[in-house]
């Protein structure tokens, strides 16, 4: 049924997905704006840090089963998997979606299926395909106009954690969004090439918020982490024992507190869920509030500890959002080194050991990433902002001489 798809977007989803459905033997093209990352691919090389990509990008390319291009071309089913943004007020940008769909427009064929991976606010789904409609009305889109459709849309959030992606994309239960059924039957149809989990039904609107609702959940949960740390570092208790100590509560699973949270999934979905029902979304905008607002308390406690210093050299350990990948995206510890530099209260060094440089946009931030080695040789003040496994090697002889802060726990949970 399906000879050949393309995947919109090769990013940290779109080209993993990519290479594990070239891996099955189908035909796969992938489109994207990057012509580095389009020429990166097609050498057989990755360009993101995900465990085991890059062997299966090189498999698949050499037996000629996955392609990179900036130009889409025809195809039997098209996955969407751009980013999904928010722009100024905290409001969901869908340009990237918008822009997707004008690329893939004119390659359109009857009877295509167009997934939408991109998680997405409620209703983003139904856009698309009114944005398809308006571009090809000799087609017939679901849910739009009238006359039987004779094309298939259908949104299908991802679900997996960086650094297993490779492993999810295939064990994951997923949530099948069709706008009509013969859109859930197709799009099954597809998933089941590769997915070895469940592919549990419903309907568009509900799979979106499904993918916004779970994110939203270990926000909230988070930010009642982050508050508690607020709350236990004014009282003189050691948060991460008094966690240890609730979660022995039979019905009790406290999170860790963090330097705040980050990602394109946890620090944006629940901004759609709070632009969808502003009025009633009372809990969710206090935990993106608390959560935003950890990075500034961190801060605070960077800045206290560099007082003490007539020439302070603060080493923030880790720019990416979460432990052991590459990913700065919506980083709290990469706003929180920028705003140290930006203050100017000392020399700023950064150890980031998932990255051998600066990104662009970074170049000239006035950063000097060092080796771990020089950073605890050098600083006087140690900012602990990403619980990255090089960190946990760190001995306590190697800081005694130093003022740490903590807001991974890597030594305050010893």
């Amino acid at each position: 049924m399906f000879d050949k798809i393309s995947v919109i977007g090769l990013g940290y989803i779109g080209l993993p997905t990519a290479a594990v459905i070239a891996s099955r033997g189908i035909d796969v093209i992938g489109i994207d704006v990057s012509e580095k990352a389009v020429d990166t691919i097609n050498q057989g090389k990755v360009h993101i840090v995900e465990p085991d990509l890059d062997m299966v990008v090189q498999a698949a390319v050499t037996m000629g089963k996955l392609k990179a291009s900036m130009t889409p071309e025809p195809a039997d089913a098209f996955m969407i998997a751009v980013p999904t943004p928010f722009k100024e007020g905290k409001q969901p940008d869908l340009t990237y979606i918008h822009e997707a769909a004008k690329s893939i427009a004119p390659v359109l064929e009857k009877g295509n299926l167009i997934i939408l991976e991109s998680t997405s606010p409620v209703g983003a789904t139904e856009q698309l395909a009114s944005w398809l409609q308006a571009l090809r009305p000799d087609l017939r889109f679901p849910g739009v106009g009238s006359g039987e459709p004779n094309m298939y849309v259908a949104h299908c959030p991802e679900r997996v954690l960086p650094g297993r992606v490779l492993e999810e994309l295939v064990s994951n239960d997923r949530i099948i969004g069709g706008m009509s059924k013969s859109c859930s039957d197709a799009a099954i149809a597809l998933y089941k090439t590769f997915v070895r989990g469940e592919c549990i039904v419903t309907n568009a609107r509900t799979a979106e918020m499904a993918k916004l609702t779970e994110n939203s959940f270990r926000d909230v949960n988070i930010a009642f982490a982050n508050e508690l740390s607020i709350i236990c570092d004014q009282l003189n208790i050691n948060v991460w024992e008094l966690i240890q100590l609730a979660n022995r509560h039979p019905r009790v699973n406290i999170l860790n507190p963090g330097p705040g949270v980050g990602g394109h999934c946890i620090a944006v979905d629940p901004w759609f869920i709070v632009d969808s029902a502003p009025e009633n979304a009372k809990i969710i905008k206090t935990a993106r509030e608390i959560n935003d607002g950890k990075p500034n308390y961190v801060i605070g406690q960077v800045e206290k500890a560099a007082d003490e210093f007539k020439r302070p050299v603060i080493a923030c350990l880790g720019l990416a959002f979460k432990p052991d990948i590459d990913d700065l995206r919506e980083s709290p510890a990469l706003s929180i080194a920028k705003q140290l530099v930006d203050r100017n209260i000392g020399e700023v060094l950064v150890v980031e050991p998932n990255i051998s440089f600066l990104p662009d946009n970074l170049a000239n931030s006035g950063f000097k990433l060092v080796s771990l080695e020089e950073a605890l040789e050098s600083a006087n003040v140690l900012a602990i902002l990403v619980g990255h496994k090089q960190f946990k090697d760190i001995s306590q002889r190697d800081v005694n001489s130093k003022i740490v802060v903590d807001s991974c726990g890597i030594f305050t949970q010893n």
